[in-house]
């Protein structure tokens, strides 16, 4: 007990101090923060884009390949565990966790920006950018993310709950390394990369989160769009993902999770409906199969001799967002899959939200170029021109444009919330030596930390800085995650099927 504590301390402290030390960083020298985070992103995203590629495709065919194999039946826990939540519950903690910011913002934004700037080749406005819009938004939030986030997750819920070992992501090593390893330096290293990979990715979409809200405030009640706006924003956010992280799984996230399902369904309905419905079932049929057919040849898509522009800003950013989000995700989606067999983790974590995201682009990227007769192309550019304004200018084409946009400012605020009493959860459970419980004290801290990452990043150069941070995070974490691959299967390989 007392290696575990020293072992706790350890990571907490170290952690906290690295964290802290960015942050403070940031604050002091905001020009010297953002060119290292400019030269860091492109050094990056060019040297090593075909890894985040690669690695994203494994991941997708090695969760594929394991819910079908013969260890799909094997329970994350005993062999008489049960499911702790409810499926509907399950699914809406999982989906606001992992990605709930991101589609509100990126829905109608990202579809419109491939559409007047497609990649190479294709002429901006065309049918076929439309169609290339469709298919690469499926790609960016389709299986990739949620099969990256069950490389981790699965890997964790099996060793936490099978085997018996603490909730960390260096529990996950021990066939590999064994527990006298993991309980040493490269344990302590593994856990204190996990804890900042979940600080600054979750930071990453705290920001966009934050800079939507106040676009949302502006366009309903004229609240300017101005640094001390956002820092109020957050503030208040912080009050209240703190209060209903300390309260714990069963209370506050579980409701908020509810919540959201609720508040996003009614979204995405009141869109197809009043929107271009039609235009929504014809680009989300086209969509997947466009999707479909050139999976394997999109997933790995990189040019040797021509110009990679568009993939290293998009693909590549989005994969490294992904794998930031995944030791986060992850541990958050273990935390509550206890009882559930591996297939019905899998298929639940990594096939359902991938619909959801895919019906969701399609219907609010279709609302979105619909308007090309009416503003033209130059319109929808500059109606992207800000991302976080995108969608309140597009839902003012629309019938009850006032309803969307308050439904939207809500659930942004609600994704908000979720988003951070998870993951304020996890780098308590992180920091606790894989606690279940953690202690109030340090979900306290950590929340606190985020608001702090947050608020700094958006003000040493907003969405930049705060992509380049996400993308700095992730990179040594692709290791960390093939690995985990390696270790899960050795240790499956001693199951008595």
């Amino acid at each position: 007990m007392e290696s575990a504590k020293k072992k706790d301390n350890a990571v907490f402290y170290i952690s906290l101090i690295l964290t802290i030390g960015i942050v403070t960083w940031s604050i002091v020298n905001q020009d010297n923060f953002s060119r290292f985070a400019n030269s860091l992103l492109n050094f990056l995203t060019n040297k090593f884009g075909w890894l985040y590629l690669t690695s994203m495709f494994i991941f997708v065919i090695f969760a594929v390949v394991l819910a079908f194999s013969k260890y799909g039946n094997i329970k994350l826990g005993s062999e008489d565990s049960k499911p702790e939540y409810s499926t509907k519950s399950w699914f809406g903690m999982l989906f606001g966790a992992g990605m709930g910011i991101g589609l509100v913002f990126w829905g109608v934004a990202e579809p419109i920006s491939h559409f007047v700037k497609p990649a190479n080749g294709i002429e901006a406005g065309t049918a076929q950018a439309f169609n290339f819009a469709m298919k690469a938004s499926f790609m960016h939030w389709g299986l990739h993310p949620w099969a990256n986030y069950s490389i981790i997750g699965l890997a964790l819920a099996y060793f936490q709950f099978r085997k018996g070992k603490p909730g960390l992501i260096s529990s996950i090593f021990i066939p590999l390394f064994g527990e006298k390893r993991i309980n040493g330096p490269i344990g302590k290293t593994i856990d204190i990369l996990a804890v900042f990979a979940t600080v600054a990715g979750v930071a990453t979409s705290l920001g966009l989160g934050t800079m939507q809200i106040n676009s949302g405030l502006n366009y309903l009640f004229g609240i300017p769009e101005t640094k001390l706006a956002q820092i109020v924003i957050i503030a208040v956010i912080t009050v209240l993902y703190i209060w209903t992280a300390v309260s714990g799984i069963d209370k506050g996230i579980k409701f908020l999770g509810d919540l959201n399902l609720v508040l996003a369904f009614a979204l995405l309905t009141l869109t197809i409906l009043l929107g271009p419905t039609l235009k929504v079932i014809n680009s989300f049929t086209n969509g997947i199969g466009l999707y479909l057919n050139n999976f394997i040849s999109d997933s790995l898509h990189i040019e040797a001799m021509g110009d990679n522009s568009w993939t290293n800003a998009w693909t590549i950013f989005y994969w490294a967002w992904w794998i930031a989000w995944a030791p986060f995700v992850g541990t958050f989606i273990a935390r509550i899959s206890k009882g559930r067999t591996i297939r019905e983790f899998i298929g639940g974590v990594m096939l359902a939200p991938a619909l959801v995201s895919i019906i969701w682009f399609a219907a609010f990227g279709s609302m979105g170029m619909n308007l090309l007769d009416k503003i033209g192309l130059e319109g929808l550019s500059l109606a992207v021109a800000n991302p976080s304004t995108a969608l309140f200018k597009v839902f003012d084409y629309y019938p009850l444009s006032t309803v969307l946009s308050m439904i939207t400012v809500v659930l942004l605020g609600t994704f908000f919330i979720t988003s951070a009493n998870s993951a304020t959860f996890v780098l308590g459970m992180l920091s606790s030596h894989g606690d279940l419980n953690p202690s109030s004290k340090k979900q306290f801290i950590w929340g606190i930390v985020q608001a702090l990452l947050a608020t700094s990043l958006l003000l040493a150069g907003g969405l930049q800085a705060l992509q380049t941070a996400s993308v700095a995070a992730a990179f040594p974490f692709i290791f960390v995650m093939l690995l985990a691959m390696v270790s899960l299967v050795k240790a499956l390989k001693e199951e008595k099927i």
